[in-house]
């Protein structure tokens, strides 16, 4: 038998292949209906699993994992199909068909914004990179950001969330989960940290040098060339140009934005010192109320999966089933439970796609729990 012949008859089994598969889910429908009339959830967990053992059990052993992942694949279609058929749809996607109906027709100009530290911070750089005129209420704290958005004092709030170099901004991420909000854009800022000194300060007399712990990090190797330093840190890179500024010594400098030596009349002793010349913050602009803007082609996901074999790869596997993109996975440890961890997902996919609400109709089926965090738009 040659090549030829062995594809035709690869090709013929995979034509009865998917006669049955499209089969099944003809029959999925009349179980639907069934379901229907007596009340009982799509999901039946203990079906499935007995389903997918039986599968890995009616083949050879060497194939038996392929078995299970097919298996898989077709009770998902399976209750995908019912689901449609019941016209059945989760809170969360209906909240979200909701949002985008009633939809702005543009994203705010003059908004009242909460930010973290003060006037020079890159997170008001970033504000002002989304809005075009916002009136800006400064926070000491992360918290009392998502706390002025909550109480409705601010209309959204800005915070830095993930950076090319250091990773995420892990108190940020931790605060998500403690709060309730949605993610209406976000901003990707170039990071350009600058040492700045007083007058006639320079880099030799530096002795003392104050910045944020994200950006001492990611000026390292620059501070190892300045001799017996000693790093300080302090809530943001702009309160650090403020205390310099303030300051009546003239061996003091602070890592920060070029907007604030100009703010601070600091002078540049030195400029771009950042190791990674590649430096991005990206900040979520959060709002109390799910509101989608036109254009949102991003969305952010909390996931809390099962503590079983392969239930993380249900999750993808619908990303993969539907064609998403998959751009961000993080993991963060669950308070008071040990080693189990919640998933952050950012997928692509415009948020009025048909897909992005297959997807939101599905996720109870394959999560403990989880939680939507907005779709929007990403300002670069």
């Amino acid at each position: 038998m040659d090549l030829t012949q062995i594809r035709k008859r690869i090709d013929r089994i995979d034509s009865e292949f998917s006669r049955l598969f499209v089969e099944r889910l003809e029959v999925s429908k009349d179980v639907a209906e069934y379901k229907r009339a007596t009340g009982k959830p799509i999901y039946d967990r203990t079906r499935e699993r007995e389903n997918i053992a039986a599968a890995s059990n009616r083949v050879p052993p060497e194939y038996a994992s392929y078995a299970a992942v097919i298996q898989s694949v077709l009770m998902e279609a399976s209750r995908e199909a019912q689901h449609k058929a019941l016209g059945r749809r989760s809170d969360t996607a209906q909240r979200i068909g909701q949002a985008l109906e009633s939809s702005p027709a543009f994203f705010p100009l003059r908004p009242r914004v909460a930010c973290q530290g003060v006037e020079g911070a890159y997170q008001q750089i970033a504000c002002d990179r989304m809005f075009r005129h916002p009136s800006i209420d400064f926070h000491p704290t992360f918290e009392g950001v998502l706390e002025s958005v909550e109480c409705g004092e601010a209309d959204f709030g800005v915070l830095p969330i993930e950076n090319s170099t250091a990773g995420s901004v892990n108190h940020v991420y931790d605060l998500m989960m403690r709060h309730e909000f949605y993610i209406v854009r976000s901003c990707r800022l170039k990071i350009d940290h600058n040492l700045l000194v007083r007058p006639g300060t320079t880099k030799e007399d530096v002795r003392i040098v104050y910045s944020h712990q994200q950006a001492i990090n990611q000026c390292a190797d620059y501070l190892a060339t300045i001799p017996n330093c000693r790093v300080h840190v302090c809530e943001n890179t702009a309160r650090a140009a403020q205390m310099v500024s303030e300051s009546d010594r003239d061996d003091v400098a602070a890592l920060a934005s070029r907007s604030c030596a100009e703010l601070y009349g600091l002078h540049i002793a030195e400029q771009s010192v950042q190791d990674n010349q590649n430096n991005y913050t990206r900040f979520a602009c959060i709002a109390r109320d799910l509101t989608i803007y036109p254009g949102a082609e991003r969305s952010s996901l909390m996931v809390v999966v099962n503590h079983e074999p392969g239930a993380l790869y249900n999750v993808l596997a619908r990303f993969y089933a539907l064609d998403i993109n998959l751009v961000k996975l993080e993991s963060r440890p669950i308070a008071n439970r040990d080693f189990e961890f919640m998933f952050y997902f950012d997928i692509e996919c415009p948020a009025a796609a048909p897909e992005f609400g297959v997807l939101m109709d599905s996720l109870d089926d394959v999560c403990e729990q989880w939680r939507y965090l907005g779709s929007y738009t990403e300002v670069v």
